[in-house]
């Protein structure tokens, strides 16, 4: 009998990629494309949704042939996508409103600044355990219906319809405008400003707000569960998972029990921890948001620390500066010397996000002397991902109280081990890599495999992850205070550049 596996799709900020896994968990093939960002303004962030879609249609059958598999030999599919990306698209077309509007955009500022002032952070808090940011989707909606005519009446009359990446992924999966299903999952939803996160249902008060229309928002279903066969590139296969990326990679990294914690290192940083099936409101600059939902299970929620820049700040070391020519080299060049010299860099390029929150923040490069060399500078945007991530878990430490104990770690930054011993002895915790890297698209195929039977129950996935490297903290903690200390007053500098919003329009 022919193997069987199952088929995930992470659509990511920078590329999309499919995987297939084995019954193990193992990586059998892997197919990847880039897609462009666009940058038509400062602070502004856009994908072409199209683009995407075809990126798709490319590299699923890629995969496929790299495994020698046909559509038969695919047990299910599940997705995994960048969260809070706003995308509309004609429900008659199948065509995009205009590009998709990234999770990283800051056009909404002068808004967000409006609702801190009117309704206020309760308002929001109370219902959907989210504050006011440009980080999330339904400033942005308000945004667009302000600025484009006719497009709100277009909304209110179900011609257009809303989703993030999954739901715009799944509707041309299952159909497009031949009947496509339009359905998002919690943990996209939960990103949105426009549930109650207790209930997991469109929240009348929020969408009044707004002025979003019920007609134009996706159904919310489990995280886990068939939601119907695809029609296109793989007829008759079984979708049975979307989640969030960075809940995706929580679930790879089998983190099903409160207080397990995992952080993705990429394009940004997202520190997760599992909460259980409590709401845990944060009072110390987190967000609390849906970790997954399994079929008719109960919720399981977390504690997140998402920070905007990371691995973005080693490509404006390569690409901006030319300082290096491959990433991989900025810890070859960061080990040319013995410390950072006394010079940090607080990359706030859009502000902060946890556990600040600042959008009038900007970045700033501190401590610098002549004796600073381009080794110190490489250093000191290593040390930043390492500092940030401090921030957050102490902010995590005193909402959940519990005390983390151990960070598992996973995405492209976690092959430099001068960061990854920089996080263990800034945290004072050990600091894990599993086998399998790719945790966001096996979270994905988690998800979906258990909704389909392909694996029973979750200690079966727990039993396939297996510990690739560790770092154990080796710093003198009079040190770890002190350049902590240093890194808070550096991030106090990077605070109100921004005194006025940017021009509308």
């Amino acid at each position: 009998m022919a193997e069987r596996y199952v088929l995930s799709i992470d659509q990511g900020t920078t590329s999309t990629r499919c995987i297939l896994f084995d019954h193990r968990g193992r990586l059998v093939s892997v197919a990847q494309r880039e897609h462009q960002q666009h940058f038509p303004r400062p602070g502004w962030v856009e994908h072409d949704a199209l683009e995407i879609w075809r990126n798709v249609q490319r590299i699923v059958p890629e995969a496929m042939a790299g495994a020698g598999a046909d559509g038969g030999q695919i047990a299910a599919i599940g997705i995994a996508n960048q969260r809070e990306t706003t995308v509309l698209w004609d429900r008659r077309t199948g065509a995009p409103v205009g590009h998709a509007i990234v999770w990283q955009d800051t056009r909404t500022d002068a808004l967000v600044e409006e609702l801190r002032e009117r309704p206020g952070e309760e308002f929001f808090l109370d219902r959907c355990c989210l504050p006011p940011s440009t980080y999330f989707s339904a400033p942005r909606l308000r945004w667009l219906f302000d600025r484009t005519e006719g497009l709100e009446q277009r909304a209110r009359d179900g011609e257009v319809l809303f989703g993030t990446m999954e739901s715009w992924l799944v509707w041309n999966l299952t159909g497009g405008t031949g009947g496509g299903l339009h359905i998002t999952d919690p943990t996209n939803a939960s990103r949105t400003m426009l549930i109650n996160i207790r209930t997991l249902t469109w929240d009348p008060e929020l969408m009044d707000f707004f002025g979003v229309p019920r007609a134009m928002l996706p159904e919310i279903r489990s995280s886990a569960e068939s939601y119907g066969e695809a029609r296109a590139l793989l007829p008759g296969v079984r979708i049975t998972a979307a989640l969030g990326d960075q809940q995706a990679a929580l679930f790879g990294q089998t983190c099903f029990s409160p207080g397990e914690a995992k952080c993705t290192y990429g394009t940004g940083s997202f520190l997760v921890m599992n909460t259980g099936t409590d709401v845990v409101r944060s009072r110390h600059g987190l967000l609390t948001t849906v970790a997954y939902k399994i079929a008719n299970e109960p919720t399981v929620y977390a504690l997140e620390g998402p920070m905007a820049v990371s691995g973005s700040l080693v490509q404006w070391f390569r690409d901006r500066l030319g300082l290096i020519s491959t990433a991989p080299e900025i810890e070859t060049l960061a080990r040319t010397v013995e410390d950072n010299g006394g010079c940090y860099i607080v990359p706030a390029f859009s502000g902060l996000f946890a556990p600040h929150w600042r959008s009038d923040a900007r970045g700033v490069i501190v401590g610098l002397t002549s004796y600073i060399t381009k080794g110190h500078l490489a250093r000191a945007v290593l040390e930043a991902t390492g500092w940030q991530t401090r921030e957050v878990v102490d902010a995590m430490n005193a909402d959940s109280g519990l005390d983390l104990k151990e960070l598992k770690v996973d995405g492209g930054m976690t092959s430099d081990n001068l960061l990854m011993q920089f996080l263990a002895d800034v945290l004072d915790v050990p600091v894990v890599r599993p086998l399998v890297a790719e945790t966001v698209s096996l979270g994905a195929a988690y998800a979906a495999g258990l909704a389909a039977g392909y694996w029973p129950d979750l200690e079966v996935l727990r039993g396939n992850w297996h510990r690739a490297a560790q770092w154990l903290p080796d710093m003198d903690p009079e040190r770890r205070a002190r350049e902590y200390e240093c890194w808070q007053r550096a991030v106090e500098r990077s605070l109100g550049w921004v005194r006025t919003p940017p021009p509308a329009g």
